[in-house]
């Protein structure tokens, strides 16, 4: 399969992102998604999991694929919860938590990119 295209990779991104944290927050009953029960053990993996699979499809720039999955979080909140003053906070929390998402999703397109080139 060829890789996507830069341009593709980022609307899949984020329309994988806004579905991904949308169906967090709806199946862990409207609440925002870093507030989900299992968030550390299943919805984080889970996001991380999408980010190398867009890294994997679309390696250009494929860092930025995990960062926008993550950052997808946000207009997500801000329809669950009314956009208050801890907005600010999980911004925060969005980019810190961005910077393994980014890591995940570069290092499934070095190994797609990788696996490419090596004879065989």
């Amino acid at each position: 399969m060829r890789p996507l295209r830069g341009s593709t990779g980022a609307a899949l991104a984020t329309v994988s992102g806004l579905a991904y944290w949308a169906m967090v927050s709806a199946a862990s009953g409207g609440i925002e998604p870093w507030d989900a029960p299992r968030f550390w053990t299943l919805v984080l993996p889970g996001a991380l999991a999408l980010g190398a699979l867009l890294g994997a499809l679309a390696p250009a720039r494929a860092w930025a694929w995990g960062v926008i999955v993550m950052s997808a979080q946000i207009p997500v909140v801000a329809i669950v919860a009314a956009p208050g003053p801890l907005l600010a906070a999980g911004v925060l929390y969005v980019a810190v938590l961005s910077v393994p998402a980014a890591l995940v999703s570069w290092l499934a397109a070095a190994l797609r990119t990788r696996r490419r080139r090596v004879p065989g």
